[in-house]
């Protein structure tokens, strides 16, 4: 791999990271090199881009879900190939799990990693003043390495001459750039953020536009040499180590409606054995016949709700492979497509695959955001009440049971409190919380081995 790569941090949400980050890796890729994406933190939406415009599936790096060695092997795994790899951050540089320390902020990413920190800083309706935010960017702590800075929502070229001065003088690294207030490239979002790249259709226009104007403003020869980094070194967590093949297969729902997956669980499915077959109930696919397992991710299944109702046979071909017993995770909107319905904010109910006894409500609020520590419990085929693993929530709708008294499949532990969570009924375990493989990969091994099972009963009969 190549020891370049740049975190691109922002003082605060909202500063412009991920287009900067987009328009960066496409002026980059103009310039013939190849770059890897990576993501701080456990979204998913800015990632759909990073892989869009690179070609290279893009990664969570995440300090608090997993460890520090997890982190640089992940890292060193995934830019493997490339000349530099570029990795947004969340929220503002030092924002992460708890407001007292770095856990699970870019800051501690980009010391865990020892990466090159690239500031970009709203410096609208300020110039001097620019040089004291970063200043005191430096100074809160001393593990980053802010190697350079780049002004957003300058006004003009002589504004951005004169918060270069000013943070030049008094910071000492160098302004590589600026990008003005009005560049005429908007990010369309709704309640989770950006509109993932898999719902835009053809980007290639957009990134090839958005490549030329950070290449107009921004020293993106002097970017790739900041971007020098020392080599990467890490203890083995032996995670990604391919087991024998176990003869199974593992059908997983990826579409427009479905699309919320972390790479490595993927991968790590694969490395303990699995086979993963890819099918889209939002286009009316059933579940492949030879498969042995189900993965039914996260996404927007309330944004495709009228059409996710209408697939009747793709609904009904899922309600058969759970009831026979297909060892089936589902998370999020997974879990919300499994139940009787969804509503929208407006009233409007849609029948869904109807396994959950219980409805789904849409919501003008945020419901739930956050990290979460997951405990399993008694029956549960993925993670069992001696097993705990991490992952992180984050919804607008309400889920209610009707008519019974649902039995919860895991625990989770928030900030605030712990709470009995999901839904369990013989091998689906189903909630909101999203989890990721590489906190235990233990679950992935209780899965496979499930799915061996599952098959072997069926061959009995």
């Amino acid at each position: 791999m190549s020891n370049r790569r740049l975190v691109i941090a922002g003082t605060g949400s909202g500063v412009g990271k991920t287009t900067c980050t987009i328009g960066i890796m496409a002026a980059l890729q103009q310039k013939g090199y190849t770059v890897q994406g990576f993501k701080c933190g456990p979204d998913y939406i800015d990632p759909s881009y990073h892989t869009a415009v690179t070609g290279r599936v893009s990664r969570n790096l995440d300090s608090w879900m997993f460890s520090h060695d997890t982190v640089r092997e992940m890292l060193s795994r995934a830019s493997s190939g490339a000349d530099i790899s570029i990795i947004e951050g969340v929220m503002g540089f030092y924002d992460g799990k708890s407001p007292l320390n770095n856990t699970g902020s870019t800051a501690e990413i980009s010391m865990i990693t020892e990466s090159p920190v690239l500031l970009i800083v709203n410096c609208a309706s300020m110039a001097r003043s620019a040089a004291a935010i970063v200043k005191g960017f430096q100074m809160l702590s001393t593990g980053p390495n802010i190697i350079g800075v780049i002004a957003n929502r300058v006004g003009s070229i002589s504004h951005f001459e004169l918060v270069k001065a000013a943070i030049e003088q008094e910071c000492d690294v160098p302004v590589i750039g600026y990008l003005k207030k009005e560049t005429n490239i908007e990010l369309p979002s709704r309640h989770l953020g950006l509109i993932p790249a898999i719902e835009r259709g053809e980007l290639t226009p957009f990134f090839e536009k958005l490549g030329g104007l950070i290449s107009e403003t921004i020293d993106v020869d002097r970017l790739y040499e900041l971007a020098k980094a020392p080599e990467l070194t890490y203890k083995s967590t032996n995670f990604f180590e391919q087991r024998p093949d176990k003869g199974v297969s593992i059908a997983v729902a990826k579409d427009e409606a479905f699309n919320f997956y972390y790479q490595e669980n993927l991968e790590l499915l694969e490395a303990y054995g699995a086979r993963l077959i890819y099918f889209s109930p939002l286009h009316g696919e059933e579940v492949p016949a030879e498969a042995n397992g189900l993965y039914i991710g996260g996404g927007f299944p309330e944004e495709f709700a009228g059409q996710l109702a209408s697939e009747e046979k793709a609904k009904q071909s899922i309600r058969s492979a759970v009831l026979r017993g297909l060892p089936t995770l589902a998370e999020c909107g997974g879990f919300m497509y499994l139940t009787q319905s969804i509503s929208s904010s407006s009233g409007e109910e849609y029948p869904m695959v109807g396994l959950i006894p219980g409805k789904v409500k849409m919501q003008n609020k945020l419901a739930a955001l956050g990290y979460r520590e997951i405990f399993g419990t008694e029956g549960n085929f993925l993670i069992s009440e001696n097993d705990s693993a991490k992952g992180h929530e984050f919804h607008y709708s309400a889920f209610g049971s009707v008519g019974e008294e649902i039995r919860h499949a895991y625990e989770t532990q928030s900030r605030f409190s712990k709470k009995r969570e999901g839904y369990l009924s013989g091998n689906l375990v189903a909630g909101y919380t999203h989890f990721h493989f590489a906190s235990n990969p233990k679950l992935v091994k209780r899965w496979v081995e499930a799915c061996v099972q599952h098959k072997q009963k069926g061959e009995l009969k």
